[in-house]
């Protein structure tokens, strides 16, 4: 079923390219050592695709929301953690590119367009469970420039990116919602990292705990301007990460999908000789798990379409595309295994791993309980927070 948007086809060949050649063959072995898809960011780097939403004056590609949910969708079908990792980067690099001073273009985005930076979110904090957009860390200033004391977790990329957007509290007062971001360069002195998370699914994106020491950071570092609110997490922060998420959990449900239907068209029964294709239960169960990822996938591509043109109902829509999509993976991950028997269900089986990072969705921040309450929030005319 053709969603993506015709302008981005000759986009998702090149995504593809890099999926089939390079993230397909190591996908086990990231999984299985949780290891951090090196490889995967080099052949992404060597494609020019590092810049997706970096200004094309500064090398990069230029795109939007849509593009983001057909790239992530793409890798994810190949190796789920190389798309997460890759998301976060390109959810970082929005971040920057947002309001961007002529500094932080050519320190920053310009590298990023080069394949020469990585960079990622640092938001979550222990105590504030899916509520992201709260921080504990303290940013003051020392001087001319600020000075950060705090401790992220769940930072995708860790100690693996170039550069990190830390949320820090805009004043001492903290008020709900209030925060400021600044970009912190994995040099600075008083940067540490915690051990790894050992996930049971999405098992390459090093997501580790970051402890900020006292951390000097340039002013001209500063994201926006000091306490952006609610406008920079959910008009940026939240929109294109959520769309990154639904692109990567669709691109997992399209890839279980498709090994089940591989596998119901080969596995015979030795009576009759026919497949397991050939059973109407099947053929019934297919059909529902197609149309089940054909839903998620439209709303998601509905959702980036809306925010690419600045309609002001994208927001909903990326909020509800992202429970869609996760829920969804979560559905069509667990019925095809059962579809396949054991056959799936067994250690270092491709369903199985695609089971595992699936089962991420409804516990990565933001949760779909959360989602689902600011969507309704915003259709019934009320504040978000």
């Amino acid at each position: 079923m053709k969603v993506i948007p015709a302008r981005l086809r000759s986009l998702q060949a090149r995504f593809t390219a890099v999926a089939e050649e390079v993230l397909r063959p190591h996908a086990a072995r990231v999984d299985q050592e949780a290891q951090w898809p090196a490889t995967s960011f080099a052949a992404l780097a060597d494609a020019g695709l590092m810049g997706l939403h970096v200004p094309k004056r500064l090398g990069g590609l230029e795109e939007g929301f849509s593009a983001l949910v057909m790239a992530t969708e793409t890798l994810a079908q190949a190796c789920a953690s190389s798309a997460l990792c890759y998301g976060m980067h390109c959810v970082g690099s929005a971040v920057i590119a947002a309001k961007a001073t002529r500094d932080q273009e050519e320190r920053y985005l310009a590298p990023i367009a080069q394949g020469r930076h990585i960079t990622t979110l640092a938001l979550s904090e222990a105590g504030h469970g899916a509520h992201a957009y709260l921080a504990d860390t303290e940013l003051r200033q020392d001087g001319l420039d600020y000075r950060v004391c705090g401790t992220k977790q769940f930072v995708t990329n860790g100690s693996h990116a170039d550069s990190y957007v830390v949320s820090t509290q805009a004043s001492e007062s903290n008020e709900q919602g209030e925060f400021s971001c600044v970009l912190v360069d994995k040099t600075a002195a008083g940067l540490s990292w915690l051990e790894p998370w050992n996930g049971m699914g999405l098992r390459g994106n090093s997501s580790r705990g970051l402890r900020l020491d006292d951390v000097r950071v340039p002013r001209a570092n500063r994201l926006g301007d000091e306490g952006d609110e609610v406008w920079y997490f959910f008009q940026i922060v939240a929109p294109y990460f959520l769309t990154a998420m639904a692109g990567t959990y669709n691109g997992i449900a399209q890839a279980a999908l498709a090994n089940a239907l591989a596998h119901m068209r080969e596995r015979t029964f030795s009576r009759s000789g026919e497949s397991l294709a050939h059973a109407d239960m099947i053929q019934d169960k297919v059909g529902a798990l197609w149309a089940r990822v054909q839903q998620a996938r439209l709303l998601a591509y509905h959702a980036a379409e809306l925010a690419d043109a600045n309609d002001p109902d994208a927001l909903p829509a990326i909020l509800a595309c992202k429970v869609g999509a996760g829920e969804m993976a979560v559905e069509v991950t667990t019925e095809t295994m059962t579809l396949c028997g054991g056959a799936a269900y067994r250690d270092n089986a491709v369903q199985a791993r695609l089971l595992r990072d699936a089962h991420a969705a409804p516990v990565m921040s933001p949760t779909s309980a959360l989602l689902r309450l600011w969507t309704g929030r915003l259709l019934l005319g009320l504040p978000i927070l």
